[in-house]
């Protein structure tokens, strides 16, 4: 009989509904229940894509015995991280603090106060390579609190004083601390150059995650600075992940890391987030360098977004799972979708093109991976580029045959607006409508449906139909990020009046007025042990910056000092962690990199139908001074400020290049244009 997650949208939470843990979601329903029946709380913390969460589930979660007990001494909940991004936010930074270390499943017990007071991760069955079974983590934690229930509380008591005493550091360092200066800037370059592996690209060892936000800043701070080193760690490490195993060598996009420094094993879960974020800093690469093999990923990557995780209802899904079913044995296994070995390239391809498809990527005998089988890798560019596209569609095919991994299908609007924000911009940079009007698409999906007649966002939806969570500041920050980049590729205004509308709320219900700190959620949702808070990237970016360098946009085309004021003081932050910890700060220093070259502001004028005004047009946005923002009109009244007073010249399409709404004398030829934006020759 389902347990009580029957109705949910999540998907996470639907593959659980069928479990004899008698799960219940996360909410006031929960905890009173607990409450009435004088038991702790098992918070049980996943997401769809979760290796080891589907592990514990089989091994756990299924298991009639073990779920016997839990629900007859505990309340069980379970939360979609995906979802909650706050609760997870909350309770994995107390599992940090307590183990060392965090991860998923992530398994808490809570008192029905949701105070936690015992933590861990994935628990084996039975005893394991030193690690408890979740049996005997289940008896021993009832027991103490059956047993020792004051000293139980005492602990969670002080687990909650040291979180507030933690979340207090991130409001007192942004009040004191000046904005980022460029001293702090070159101490960020110089911190990540001590940490890059310059042999394999990337930063620190394994596992080896994607550092999307930290390139961004090294691309930004080369096109400011002109760093050769900034350049060559972004190219490198871009051009290593790309090559490597890391990267889908058939199909495009992204998994979510290396297990290995090298990029060749990954764990093969497909994110949106990352194949967002990688994209579009592929892109800028690809735009500061003229790197073809950027662009080229960057193109697949989108086509990727486009073929796999697009929904009917145009947004797009949040991930793909790393298991699928292996035809040789049943079983569900990680990265059997994925890898292959010599002799099943042979069969799909014969003894000739087999052989040279297993040189061109690396496929041997011995295997890189699970069950002599091998991840794809190109370690150098094919000598017959048309040989190799041949290869590779005839494999894609072959593929497409195998059982494919399930999809979570559920539309996240933070990660959406990552999409968005990449699509458009490659669309419109490399001249792909499709991307484009995909991009528009997604954008209308989040309006119709996460958007709330009192400006509020949802933060997720499913077949069309919204979610009641409600949106965390990353979902403002990123929305408003993707239709800043809507505005700039269509030159459509009510796309910057959207982006306005949000970062209004963000001000509004997010914003410590005191320090200019940011929080996680608003001052109206639902209170937690503490309000959740932090400037450093994840998986993804801030919310905290990403709101910063939002703001800081949304001010180059409005002159708006109060968003630009609001946008200086959530970058405070950053000036005290940009030597200390310059891997984790990234988003915040591409932000600071915007903020001190200004950011340069381009207004572009005349008729939409011109070709000179199309070609400034593109000229403007493939300027690599960090965070430029472009905007496009007629040249006649506009409800833009930046466009506004910028008539044609001479009757002819031109372009004005400002910073602070201060502009040099306008330019009617794109090449001028170019040299004043420090754009690529050859573009």
């Amino acid at each position: 009989m389902p347990n009580r997650l029957a109705d949910a949208t999540s998907p996470y939470l639907l593959q659980h509904a069928d479990n004899p843990v008698d799960w219940w979601p996360w909410g006031p329903e929960a905890f009173e229940e607990a409450r009435r029946r004088g038991v702790p709380v098992l918070l049980s913390v996943g997401y769809a894509a979760c290796h080891w969460c589907h592990v514990m589930a089989h091994e756990s979660f299924e298991n009639e015995s073990l779920a016997a007990y839990a629900n007859e001494h505990f309340v069980a909940v379970k939360v979609d991280r995906e979802e909650r991004p706050d609760v997870d936010a909350v309770y994995m930074e107390a599992v940090q603090a307590a183990t060392g270390q965090g991860g998923w499943p992530m398994t808490v017990f809570l008192t029905p106060d949701k105070d936690p007071f015992y933590f861990g991760t994935y628990f084996p069955p039975e005893p394991r390579h030193g690690m408890p079974g979740f049996r005997q983590v289940l008896e021993g934690v009832f027991a103490a609190w059956r047993d020792r229930r004051e000293e139980v509380g005492e602990v969670a008591a002080r687990i909650r004083a040291d979180l507030a005493e933690r979340a207090s550091l991130y409001a007192v360092g942004s009040g004191v601390h000046r904005p980022p200066a460029e001293a702090d800037l070159h101490q960020a370059l110089l911190g990540l150059s001590r940490s890059f592996d310059a042999k394999r690209g990337g930063f620190g060892g394994a596992p080896k995650f994607p550092p999307a936000m930290a390139v961004e800043f090294l691309l930004r701070h080369h096109a400011r600075t002109g760093s050769e080193a900034a350049l060559e760690m972004a190219g490198r490490t871009c051009e290593a992940m790309a090559r490597g195993g890391i990267y889908d060598q058939l199909g495009g996009g992204f998994a979510r890391y290396s297990v290995d420094a090298e990029w060749v094993v990954p764990h093969f879960e497909k994110m949106l987030y990352d194949n967002a974020l990688l994209l579009r800093v592929h892109l800028h690469l690809w735009r500061a360098s003229g790197d073809g093999l950027a662009r080229r990923v960057a193109l697949e990557t989108a086509d990727f977004l486009l073929r796999e995780l697009r929904t009917p209802e145009g947004g797009f899904a949040s991930a793909l799972d790393a298991d699928s079913v292996d035809e040789a044995t049943g079983d569900s296994l990680e990265g059997a979708y994925y890898a292959w070995t010599p002799r099943q390239l042979v069969e799909v391809l014969g003894p000739e093109d087999g052989a040279l498809a297993a040189r061109l990527f690396e496929v041997t005998d011995r295997g890189t991976f699970e069950r002599g089988a091998s991840v794809l890798q190109l370690p150098a560019d094919p000598e017959d580029p048309a040989a190799f596209e041949r290869i590779r569609a005839r494999l894609l095919a072959a593929r497409a045959q195998r059982p494919a991994p399930a999809r979570d299908d559920k539309v996240v609007a933070a990660w959406n607006g990552l999409a968005i924000a990449a699509l458009a911009e490659t669309g419109a940079l490399l001249e792909r409508p499709d991307l484009l009007d995909a991009a528009v698409r997604a954008a209308d999906l989040l309006i119709a449906v996460h958007l709330t007649a009192d400006g509020r966002l949802l933060r997720t939806s499913r077949d069309g139909r919204a979610g009641t969570n409600a949106g965390v500041l990353e979902d403002y920050a990123d929305t408003a990020e993707g239709f800043l980049a809507l505005y700039a590729a269509t030159g459509e205004s009510a796309w910057l009046g959207l982006a306005g509308g949000l970062l209004d709320t963000v001000l509004l219900h997010f914003a410590d007025e005191a320090s200019g700190a940011l929080y996680d959620t608003a001052d109206d949702a639902e209170e937690l042990i503490r309000r959740p808070q932090d400037p450093t990237d994840n998986a993804t970016p801030s919310g905290w910056t990403a709101a910063a360098n939002a703001l800081l946009t949304y001010a180059a085309y409005t002159g708006s000092a109060l968003h630009r004021t609001a946008a200086e003081r959530a970058l405070a932050i950053v000036g005290a962690l940009a030597s200390r910890a310059p891997r984790f700060i990234g988003w915040g220093l591409a932000a600071a990199e915007a903020w001190t070259d200004g950011p340069r502001e381009v207004a572009v004028v005349g008729p939409a139908d011109d070709p000179a005004t199309a070609a400034l047009h593109r000229t403007a946005l493939l300027a690599t001074a960090p965070g430029a923002v472009v905007a496009r009109g007629e040249g006649g009244p506009s409800d833009v400020p930046l466009l506004a007073d910028r008539p044609l010249v001479a009757g002819a399409p031109a372009a004005y290049v400002c910073r602070h709404f201060t502009c040099d004398a306008p330019t009617v030829d794109a090449a001028v244009l170019a040299e004043r934006l420090g754009v690529r020759a050859g573009e």
